[in-house]
């Protein structure tokens, strides 16, 4: 029997025992006096479920849209002013639990009344899949849940969803100054989310993912089990190690292994423009920074700005910014023998601790200290759109010259390459889900951000990204073009949860994941069968029991 379309995750008879509590749900998204009583009493029913599956709690944990602090609760993780907006589609309910037990509350709730959960630890999810939907849902906020448990003797640790990368850093260098973690370089990135898709940051090249790096975890599935690695089951336990955990459950806590760091390391900052010699840079680089030394990450930049030589004249600033696990002697010398046309003096180099280059990479001046990292910036956004690429061959001078001409005739997208080699060409494309390992020499990220508010600017801004990404289709990976899961990018495809799930999944599915999607969609069948744990661009189910 052929089943009627429907974004609801439910089968038809439960669909229709839930009816009107979907509508009061609705009712409650568009609150008004009319229907406040009706409000009251979703708002309650959901409540009592709450109280009813899990251990009292003094705190309040569900906050309704008419609650007084929903707004600030709302906006304290959105991170993205795009969605931050009056028109932008709001949560029926935030969950904010500080337990355990409320996660596992917050899924069977969810799932008996029928309604969407999003699951958002640090809400830096680029296309806002962690707060923003076209159906009712819920929000499940994991930033309470933020304890990093450090073990140095044992060189591993606890990390709850809801902590930050900052946090994480912060935690294990008070217990440590010769450990580390490999992960990325914005400090207020929320773990869950950030984990659970691959996770790549300037130690890459030494150490590969942060993902490479969890040896256990702790979960809550869709019948409201908490499970470690080892009674999740082996294929589960992969799934969740770069393929999104949202598709499959909510993750509570990592348990990653740390990684040795030198007492010294060294970074630098370099800029060209066109006019000085960054055509010749960005060449060499291609060259050397995947194949160079795997203690040393050169991240590059590319960025149309106003030409200093010519008045009214754009150019190209490439920049390129480094980490080197090492001290500035060696680097200059590395440098010295294999990128020459860098030109890299020791006076460009600034030795400092790990934890030191850490701050740094966020963008603050040397000697800022390290507590700077336990600021979660609550309630900052830009307005901005992220996409991505992988390049597996050089691009040639040629090609680049017309790649600077186009930027600088679209406006302001910027184009940061991250090299890949190293530990990267080591590890099998299957051992996780995050296949973009060997055959990738960098990945671009696409980057725009502006200040203005309203839908002019946005659709200027947004068309100007997209154009520079189809102009750049010549120069990168192909059938299929491939795509990084944690720069979320919904132009690459979604899915509505309807009949067509697995074929719409598969559009974004294999350009994020390759020719692992098949075996997440058989773990996504297995796990979570209902499709309870669905969103825009989830892992789809085979079928629908």
């Amino acid at each position: 029997m052929n089943k009627p379309k429907s974004k609801s995750n439910l089968n038809p008879p439960i669909m229709h025992r839930l009816l009107p509590f979907v509508f009061l749900l609705l009712l409650l998204r568009f609150s008004a006096p009319s229907v406040a009583a009706a409000s009251d009493s979703v708002y309650e029913t959901f409540l009592q479920c709450l109280e009813s599956n899990s251990s009292p709690s003094d705190q309040n944990i569900a906050f309704a849209i008419d609650n007084a602090s929903y707004t600030s609760v709302l906006t304290a993780y959105i991170r993205n002013a795009r969605f931050n907006t009056s028109s932008a589609p709001k949560p029926l309910i935030i969950l904010t639990p500080f337990t355990q037990s409320h996660v596992r509350s917050a899924v069977l709730c969810s799932n008996e009344i029928g309604i969407q959960l999003k699951i958002r630890s640090g809400g830096h999810d680029y296309d806002g899949l962690s707060y923003v939907s076209d159906v009712p849902f819920i929000v499940l906020d994991m930033s309470n849940l933020r304890a990093v448990t450090v073990d140095a003797a044992d060189q591993s640790a606890w990390v709850e969803a809801g902590a930050t990368l900052g946090e994480v850093y912060y935690r294990i260098w008070e217990k440590s100054k010769v450990l580390g973690f490999p992960a990325g370089v914005c400090p207020t990135v929320g773990v869950g989310g950030y984990i659970s898709g691959g996770g790549y940051g300037n130690m890459l090249r030494k150490y590969g993912l942060s993902v490479d790096h969890v040896i256990d975890a702790r979960i809550v599935d869709v019948k409201g089990r908490i499970l470690d690695a080892e009674s999740m089951g082996e294929d589960l336990f992969w799934a969740i190690r770069g393929g999104g955990g949202a598709s499959f459950v909510v993750i509570l806590a990592y348990r990653i292994r740390l990684v040795p760091v030198p007492e010294t390391v060294t970074v630098f900052h370099v800029e060209r423009t066109l006019e000085q010699n960054a055509a010749d840079v960005v060449v060499r680089w291609q060259e050397v920074a995947p194949s160079i030394d795997e203690n040393l990450f050169m991240r590059l930049l590319l960025q149309p700005v106003s030409s200093e030589v010519t008045e009214g004249a754009r150019t190209i600033r490439a920049t390129v910014k480094a980490l080197f696990l090492g001290k500035s002697e060696d680097l200059v010398s590395l440098l010295g023998r294999e990128f020459p046309e860098l030109g890299l003096e020791k006076e460009n180099c600034t030795e400092m601790s790990w934890i030191d280059s850490v701050v740094w990479w966020a963008n603050f001046e040397v000697g800022t200290s390290p507590e700077v990292l336990l600021d979660r910036k609550i309630g900052s956004a830009n307005f901005l759109k992220r996409k991505s690429d992988y390049v597996q061959t050089p691009i040639s001078r040629d090609g680049l010259a017309w790649v600077y001409k186009k930027m600088m005739e679209i406006g302001k997208t910027g184009l940061v390459f991250n090299p890949y080699g190293g530990k990267m060409s080591k590890i099998p494309s299957s051992a996780t889900p995050f296949p973009h390992r060997a055959g990738n020499l960098f990945k671009i990220q696409y980057s725009v951000n502006w200040e203005e508010a309203g839908a002019e600017a946005e659709q200027q801004f947004m068309k100007q990204i997209r154009r520079l990404y189809s102009f750049m289709t010549p120069f990168v990976s192909k059938n299929p073009r491939k795509a990084f899961l944690n720069y979320r990018d919904l132009d690459i495809g979604s899915n509505n949860n309807g009949e067509n799930r697995l074929e719409e999944g598969k559009v974004y599915g294999v350009k994020y994941f390759g020719e692992n999607f098949e075996r997440l969609v058989k773990v996504k069948t297995a796990v979570d069968p209902q499709n309870f744990f669905w969103n825009e661009q989830s892992i789809p189910t085979l079928s629908r029991v």
